[in-house]
Order: structure tokens, then C-alpha cells, then sequence
């Protein structure tokens, strides 16, 4: 019965014993002082601010590989240091907005702060995700009791997290789909959990990975899963979040670091269902 205790254990943890808002100033001080083998940096996609912090805790890391979660495999197999000299060329190579990214332009500084990291991509396919929406895990990702995901999630988590899926996307879901949505985020955690100890194992780290703040969260994404499946892996995780409109935020956060950020301007996605 460990697994799935600790499994449970792990999606009812609050914040982080240890775990504190920081300022972007004290970031690269705080990673070289805690020298992790991991470091999770969380983001939200389109805002430059998250990315340039990204860039400077590559940086100040020093990895021996990046992981992303916006590349494929095969995509990540092409980034060369020479093909990272050319900014104005490896997101064209990468067929990084092509595939719905915001503007390559905001994330290259993260490449050019590690030039001579090995790439992995951490994506998977868009069928496979797909088949989280009806199929059992441990049939889509044979890792699956190896990272917790073999385990359902406590009833109420599962509610909380099928009402914030429909949020997410303007309350616009069937909720039949909605327990699928919550599927799909769990197997692109285990997946991004996998590649993140593949390119520890086969460079011996460290390793950064870059990835949605959701991802990024230590309850129950990227750096728990990690925790379950190898505990003796020092993982750091980096929440990015922009401040409320109203100024409040919740003061415990699932990160061991956050960094609070102005909003970046976007225009309202749930517009075109107004």
C-alpha cells in the first residue's frame, strides 16, 4: 500500500516546507547555493518577463541538458549550438509557432543562455494525448506506476480539478470531456516527469526544465512525480505568477520558489464564446 499512500500524500501537500515568494533579483544566488540536480521553471507562455527569468536561471544552473515541454523529441534533436547562433532562424527550423506557441522571439534568450546543453523534447504526440481523453494511463504510458499515475485522484481533487479545466477554457467544455482534460494533464506530467530523469540519467545533470507553471507545481505535477519515482533526486521547482487584478494572491503556493510578475497584456481568449 506505499504507493498509493504516498501517491495521496503527495496530492494533498500544500506548499513546500521551506517554500517562499522570491524576487527575479535573487534567483540565480538561490540556485547556485542550492545546486539542484532538477530545476523546474514554471512560466506562463506569452509573458516575455517569465522567459528572461528562465533565461537567467539556465544561466546561473549551468545544465548540462534543457528539457521542454514545447518540443518533440525530433524537434529537440535538431537544436545544434550552431542552429542557436542563428536566433532569427531556429524557431522557422523548429516549426515552433507552427505548431501554437507564441512568438519563438520571447523564448530564445533560454536557448542562448545554454548553447551547449543537450535538448530534449518532452512533448508527446497529439494522438496520444488524445487517447488520455478515454483510455486507462498505465495502457498510454507503461511508466505509469513508476510516477503515481496508476492511482486515481481523491474524489474532491478530481472535482476541483474538472472545474478548473472547464474554467480554463471558458466554460465551454462538454463535461463529459472534462475528466479527460484532467487525464491529459496528468500523463503530459508524467511524460515531462520521464524525459526530465532520462536526460539526468544519460548526462548526469544538472538538468532544467521549461515548462507551464502548472506543470511546474510540487503536489501534484512534474517535480511529485519525480519525488515518487526517484526520492533521492534533489528537485527544485519555480512558479511564475502574475498578480490578480485586485492585488491578492493566495501566500501559499505548490512551488518551492515563486515569482510574482505584472500581467502581460493578452486579449480576453473567452471573447469569441461572449
Amino acid at each position: 500500500m506505499k504507493r498509493p499512500l504516498l501517491a495521496l500524500t503527495l496530492c494533498l501537500t500544500a506548499a513546500p516546507l521551506g517554500a517562499a515568494e522570491i524576487s527575479a533579483s535573487d534567483l540565480s544566488a538561490k540556485i547556485t547555493e542550492a545546486a539542484p540536480q532538477v530545476l523546474v521553471l514554471g512560466e506562463l507562455h506569452d509573458n516575455p518577463t517569465h522567459h528572461l527569468t528562465q533565461a537567467a536561471a539556465v544561466a546561473a544552473l549551468k545544465p548540462k541538458a534543457l528539457v521542454f515541454e514545447m518540443l518533440s523529441p525530433e524537434q529537440a534533436a535538431q537544436v545544434t549550438p550552431e542552429l542557436i547562433s542563428t536566433p532569427e532562424d531556429i524557431g522557422q527550423v523548429l516549426g515552433w509557432e507552427a505548431a501554437g506557441w507564441p512568438d519563438f522571439a520571447i523564448y530564445a534568450p533560454i536557448f542562448e543562455a545554454a548553447p551547449n546543453a543537450r535538448y530534449y523534447g518532452a512533448a508527446l504526440p497529439r494522438e496520444t494525448v488524445r487517447r488520455a481523453m478515454s483510455e486507462a494511463l498505465p495502457d498510454i504510458f507503461p511508466e505509469a506506476a513508476e510516477y503515481g499515475l496508476d492511482q486515481p485522484y481523491p474524489a474532491d481533487l478530481q472535482a476541483k480539478l474538472e472545474t478548473q479545466a472547464q474554467e480554463d477554457h471558458c466554460n465551454a467544455l462538454p463535461p463529459e470531456l472534462l475528466p479527460g482534460m484532467v487525464a491529459a494533464q496528468r500523463l503530459r506530467d508524467g511524460a515531462f516527469a520521464a524525459t526530465t530523469l532520462q536526460a539526468l540519467q544519460e548526462t548526469g545533470g544538472p538538468v532544467a526544465l521549461i515548462t507551464g507553471s502548472g506543470h511546474a507545481r510540487t503536489d501534484r505535477a512534474v517535480p511529485a512525480l519525480i519525488a515518487h519515482a526517484a526520492p533521492q533526486v534533489k528537485v527544485i521547482s519555480l512558479g511564475q505568477l502574475e498578480r490578480p487584478s485586485d492585488g491578492s494572491l493566495n501566500p501559499d503556493q505548490p512551488y518551492d520558489w515563486w515569482i510574482v510578475t505584472a500581467p502581460t497584456e493578452r486579449e480576453d481568449p473567452c471573447a469569441a464564446f461572449q
